[in-house]
């Protein structure tokens, strides 16, 4: 099989990250958290490059066009996740054909472990609709109230969180993500939108320290992280 493209949604502003710096150009280690996200990806053999959708005027994008000597190519997003991957699958190169697999993975989640991508390669590109990396719910799960009172405990034996990656067909997704879109629903990962199509694609178990940077305390986590790996 051919080389996998990825699509790497980068046009948010982290608003719940606070500060004026949008959270992927945060620096952690010695460099910004999206290189250590792009860099999760393009060291994988299979991955051949990376279309980053980036916001438009975005004054804080290096400037990069090649990563681990692989395509880094960049194209502007959308408002929401949903339109912003839409554009990133319409802006790949003209040689990755519709029924080609493609990627998606969080800007923001720089701590993907190469064993989880390559079993999520080799379970998704063998089935026909796709798959996505995700952890078994393990915590108890409480259905609160109005007034934040406990109003009973869930059933979590059959709960995944879901993770990114995510890997699909380009022309399925495209179309899953403007079927979406022209309906109104809000898109919160591209699985969503395949579900709406009926179809079922796989859980691959992924591991837990895949997590994506959303408060000051993750960002301190993956700095931890960092630091054990090269301890």
């Amino acid at each position: 099989m051919g080389g996998i493209w990825a699509v790497v949604p980068a046009a948010g502003r982290g608003t719940r990250f606070g500060g004026a710096t949008p959270k992927q150009y945060l620096v952690a280690g010695d460099r910004v958290l999206l290189a250590h996200t792009l860099e999760a990806l393009l060291s994988h053999p299979a991955v051949a490059g990376a279309m980053v959708v980036i916001a438009e005027n975005d004054a804080d994008w290096p400037g990069w066009t090649t990563l681990a000597d692989k395509p880094l190519l960049t194209c502007v997003g959308g408002a929401t996740r949903a339109e912003s991957v839409l554009a990133g699958l319409q802006a790949l190169p003209d040689d990755v054909r519709a029924d080609e697999f493609v990627l998606v993975h969080d800007a923001a989640r720089p701590n993907l472990a190469a064993a989880d991508l390559g079993r999520l390669l080799e379970v998704g590109r063998n089935d026909p609709v796709g798959a996505i990396l995700a952890a078994p719910v393990r915590d108890t799960l409480k259905r609160a109230g109005d007034d934040g009172g406990i109003d009973g405990t869930e059933p979590r034996a059959r709960l995944w969180r879901a993770l990114t990656p995510q890997l699909f067909r380009r022309h399925q997704l495209a179309r899953a993500l403007q079927e979406a879109a022209a309906a109104g629903v809000e898109i919160t990962d591209e699985a969503m939108a395949m579900e709406r199509q009926g179809l079922r694609p796989l859980l691959v178990e992924g591991n837990e320290d895949n997590f994506k940077v959303t408060t000051p305390a993750d960002l301190s986590r993956f700095e931890f992280e960092l630091s054990r790996r090269e301890a």
